[in-house]
């Protein structure tokens, strides 16, 4: 499986989205999952257990959509495949 779409099921999953095909690299999490802070934790502990790496909080704060968290996992993990 491709890392982004490992990342847009976990994502997917956490927003109750029934498939990967409806969370796009453009969504923000505040805005269009009406996420909140307390979501955005647990989305970011769900990336650190799936992916084996850890997210400082300052990086954390700046992954506000989509994207963003594809484009953070793809500089910090290994490849491009996801590995469980």
């Amino acid at each position: 499986m491709r890392l982004e779409d490992k990342a847009k099921e976990i994502i997917a999953n956490r927003f109750g989205k029934k498939d990967i095909s409806e969370v796009e690299p453009e969504h923000e999490f505040v805005r269009d999952y009406k996420s909140d802070s307390l979501d955005a934790v647990e989305l970011i502990m769900e990336l650190e257990d799936a992916f084996k790496i850890s997210i400082h909080e300052e990086h954390a704060a700046t992954l506000t959509t989509v994207g963003k968290v594809i484009d953070y996992l793809r500089e910090n993990y290994e490849g491009t495949e996801y590995k469980p």
